[in-house]
């Protein structure tokens, strides 16, 4: 379908936004994502002011019958904040985050990225489990789960969701929380992207001291050492503190001033870890890791809460092209690790990372059946990134990811993590929540969007009712 021109788009008298079409200056500056792999082209790209402007565009996009596409941050590898020939409502028009101390929470814009929602909550030395990369907008990561540095000791994201107002397919502006459409708070728990447009969250805020004990710790990824130390991180984390939120990665040593110039380029084995809990016991309690790493980089050391989110941001550029996966899995025996230091010494890209998180804790206190969120049980998330600057790379970088998942097959529980995940099929679906909440979902997705108008998403079928 053609748009229109300004005189004719089709969108309410009352409309305050922004509109912009393909003819228009800045059109592919708004149409792109983090993902250089995606290039679709939406007929209409709208720039909300608030809840009024999503109505109006929710409204021109089921009058006109074009898909319809909601972004935040747009770092979803999928690509499924942008569609083809449809609608785009791009949300990051609508910026600003309120705390509540005294109510220990805080309520974020839905065009809000988690680095600046960190740093409007250190001013008040408080936090909410966000995205590790600075630049994740919070309402993907939040309706999609959401793993951080603090979930290990607070839950996910989706956990901490304590409020939403959303846009619904028909208009309208419902309050969500666990007291008011306490069915539909539960979908918007890990599922949220199928039920409408989530225009402002509210979330709990925890404690966060202003330095915490963060950083890494960084060896050759040379064979037997690194083996050692991979099993003994292993052995160590079974039995850690969950006030210890730690993560492994296989990467290419970065041309850093911190790293020694024999190392650049080369692949190393790392151990991030920051320490959540009284800072007298910090020293305490990552000396196990300094001894497991000894004869490496030590890049373990105070530093503010905003400085930790942003540790990996380098790692993200804006642009490149990207492949990713997310699968859950059970233990990390030792063939599993030596296959996975393997793999990474087969790193093509420098902005190549091979992930493993440790989960448990928080996460797995909370019960399977509370949230649309799963596979809380798996006591590891294994997460390739591979992101790469050129075509001629392509073949090499989807391989790698190939051999990463196929080094953890032995121990996957089956389950996704949809936001990592680039298939959008009804197999990726039902692996990221399984059958019994799919069912569920189907429900409350044919009570809420009938017609599967927010359908550019892990798409859940409506129920027949």
């Amino acid at each position: 379908m053609t748009i229109g021109t300004s005189a004719d788009i089709g969108l309410r008298d009352g409309f305050k936004g922004k509109a912009i079409r393909p003819a228009d200056p800045d059109y592919d500056q708004a149409r792109a994502v983090y993902n250089g792999s995606i290039d679709k082209r939406p007929a209409l790209i709208v720039q909300p002011t608030g809840v009024a402007d999503i109505r109006d565009a929710i409204a021109f996009a089921r009058q006109q019958r074009l898909p319809l596409a909601v972004r935040c941050g747009g770092h979803q590898v999928a690509g499924l904040g942008t569609v083809e020939g449809g609608v785009l409502i791009d949300l990051s028009s609508l910026k600003g985050v309120h705390v509540d101390r005294e109510a220990g929470t805080a309520r974020a814009n839905a065009g809000v990225l988690w680095g600046e929602y960190d740093r409007d909550l250190e001013m008040f030395g408080l936090a909410t489990p966000g995205g590790r990369v600075s630049t994740t907008g919070v309402g993907g990561f939040t309706l999609g789960g959401g793993y951080g540095w603090l979930s290990p000791k607070y839950g996910l994201a989706c956990d901490n969701l304590v409020g939403a107002d959303v846009v619904t397919a028909s208009g309208e502006v419902v309050h969500v929380s666990d007291d008011t459409n306490p069915e539909l708070m539960w979908g918007l728990r890990g599922a949220g992207a199928n039920f409408g447009v989530v225009a402002s969250f509210e979330f709990r805020a925890h404690p966060v001291r202003p330095l915490l004990m963060a950083g890494m710790l960084v060896i050759p990824n040379d064979g037997e050492h690194a083996e050692e130390a991979a099993r003994a991180y292993r052995d160590f984390a079974e039995t850690a503190p969950q006030d210890l939120s730690t993560v492994l990665a296989t990467v290419l040593a970065p041309p850093a001033d911190f790293v020694p110039p024999e190392l650049v380029g080369k692949p190393v084995f790392a151990v991030a870890a920051a320490w959540l809990g009284d800072p007298s016991e910090a020293e305490e309690a990552v000396a196990p890791l300094r001894s497991i790493m000894a004869g490496g980089v030590d890049l373990v050391q105070p530093m503010p809460y905003t400085a930790l989110q942003a540790m990996l941001d380098g790692f993200a550029p804006r642009g490149w092209q990207n492949y990713h996966r997310g699968h859950h899995v059970s233990a990390l025996p030792d063939g599993v690790l030596d296959a996975y230091l393997a793999n990474g010494r087969d790193i093509g890209s420098p902005m190549d990372q091979g992930i493993i998180f440790r989960n448990g804790g928080a996460i797995a206190a909370v019960a399977e059946d509370a949230t649309a969120a799963g596979n809380r049980q798996a006591a590891y998330m294994a997460h390739p990134i591979a992101c790469w600057a050129s075509d001629a790379e392509t073949e090499h970088e989807l391989g790698w990811v190939r051999g990463f998942s196929e080094a953890f097959a032995p121990v996957s529980t089956g389950g996704v993590y949809l936001n990592f995940e680039p298939g959008t099929g009804q197999a990726d679906v039902r692996a990221g929540f399984g059958d019994a909440k799919l069912a569920r979902l189907a429900d409350l997705k044919q009570h809420w969007d009938p017609d599967n108008l927010f359908r550019t998403n892990h798409n859940l079928a409506p129920s027949a009712g």
